[in-house]
């Protein structure tokens, strides 16, 4: 194992040691006196990107509501990092499946690689217990389809981690604003995610032998291992889907409920984008990711991209790496501008800004305030950790159910398939497929590796 790589593991736990997990409400405080004797397993400890350790920081948040009894990481590193944390007292495990059988948790937390969220979800809801997966939910529109059954089936409470949906100053706010008329009506929404790296070709070297690499590929199609694919691997649409699955699971999950409530989705989507220049024009993408054709190993998702999602009530979600319209002051790299015939606001998770929230009167924000305890389905706002606890002991709907973000993720996955495909598709929300389009139908689902899961 090189210096570099132990270095790299104890900058972000350093950096997950400083994260946040929002104010908590008064239920979600008593939620966390309720729940302290559910038993509490962690899959996935380590960090994504190089900048913060996301899977370790969800679980330690988890665990001030619950009791901690084992950890799951196909990396020793993260594994030890972890039980440091609790004093070394945690059964320790490589593969998850040993771990839900000898452990039986009662709700588990999954921090891991995008591509391994929804086998692992569906093993650990079938298992009885209740789940908390970071975002993104899914790796294809189809995984979606199978989740969302799964969580029907089981009946378990299932929250995923998307906490922009907790953000009461800012995004609920601004949702509520779009649902009660204060920008009045045709309201668009523009988000700007930010665009991705492009970086590549890279060597290939041995995987540390603390690593479990062929675990840690589970059902990917078999890659060669060095240090790029594993920390970045948001940006291989092997494990994930770039910005768009990273950052528009944010953005888009929130311009969707503002524009689009319900469990629905656009009819059409078209755009335009770049790849990375490893990525052949007119490249057979389906065939790539089934594992019958190979790119040199560099990242690959979309680095600039511009894309339209239209809905039938007349919305429009137009998806950009930045958006930029000349001639009327707006250029932002990442955030949300909802626009109506009466006015427009800008979100991000820094700041709430426009005209129609400047002439917001008393009166208008205790309507919004009631508002937003209906969007809260009922509960307080400010602690997302905290609110998937109280959904465990009361049995009701998350903030950031199953049935809303796997149709935040299907509009994800819609823009990345118009980029491939490089023409507009037409989308079925009720049957969930192309419309008279079998070649944009071989992107629905891949195949899975069949891989060895002793180590």
């Amino acid at each position: 194992m090189s210096t570099t790589r132990r270095q790299f593991i104890k900058t972000t736990a350093a950096a997950s040691a400083m994260a946040t997990t929002g104010i908590a409400s008064v239920g979600a405080l008593q939620a966390q006196e309720n729940s302290k004797k559910l038993r509490l397993a962690a899959i996935g400890v380590g960090g994504s990107r190089g900048r913060y350790n996301r899977g370790g920081s969800i679980a330690r948040g988890a665990a001030k509501f619950a009791d901690m009894i084992a950890v799951c990481d196909v990396d020793d590193l993260h594994t030890e990092e972890f039980n440091q944390a609790f004093g070394g007292k945690l059964n320790k495990y490589r593969d998850y499946r040993e771990m839900l059988q000898k452990e039986k948790p009662q709700v588990v937390t999954i921090g891991t690689p995008d591509h391994w969220h929804v086998p692992i979800a569906i093993e650990a809801l079938r298992s009885g217990a209740d789940v908390y997966c970071e975002k993104p939910l899914t790796l294809t529109i189809d995984e979606g389809k199978q989740i969302r059954k799964v969580v029907e089936e089981t009946g378990r409470v299932f929250q995923v981690g998307t906490q922009q949906r907790s953000t009461k100053s800012l995004f609920l706010t601004a949702i509520a604003m779009v649902h009660t008329g204060h920008l009045g009506n045709n309201v668009n929404a523009y988000v700007a995610i930010g665009g991705a790296p492009g970086d590549g070709p890279f060597e290939t070297t041995e995987a540390p032998d603390d690593l479990d690499w062929n675990l840690w590929l589970g059902p990917a199609q078999e890659a060669g291992y060095c240090e790029e694919r594993r920390r970045m691997f948001r940006w291989y649409f092997d494990y994930s889907g770039g910005k768009m699955t990273d950052w528009g699971a944010h953005h888009i999950d929130i311009a969707q409920w503002a524009l689009a409530p319900g469990e629905t989705g656009p009819t059409r989507v078209k755009g335009s984008g770049e790849f990375p220049k490893i990525v052949p024009s007119n490249f057979d993408w389906p065939s790539y990711l089934d594992g019958e054709l190979s790119l040199p190993n560099g990242y690959n998702t979309a680095t600039k991209f511009s894309i339209d999602l239209s809905f039938d009530n007349g919305s429009t979600i137009n998806v950009n790496d930045r958006y930029k319209r000349e001639g009327d002051n707006v250029d932002f790299p990442n955030g949300i501008l909802f626009e109506g015939d009466k006015g427009r606001i800008f979100v991000n998770r820094g700041k709430l800004e426009g005209g129609p929230v400047n002439r917001l009167t008393d009166a208008d924000k205790k309507e919004l305030d009631a508002y937003i305890t209906k969007l809260c389905k009922g509960k307080k706002p400010g602690d997302h950790m905290g609110n998937f606890f109280e959904c465990i002991g009361d049995r009701s709907k998350p903030i950031s159910d199953v049935w809303s973000h796997q149709r935040t993720m299907t509009s994800c996955h819609l823009c990345n398939i118009a980029l491939m495909t490089g023409r507009e598709l037409k989308w079925d929300p009720k049957r969930e497929v192309f419309i008279d389009d079998e070649d944009a139908n071989r992107y629905l689902s891949r195949k899975s590796r069949q891989f060895d899961t002793v180590s």
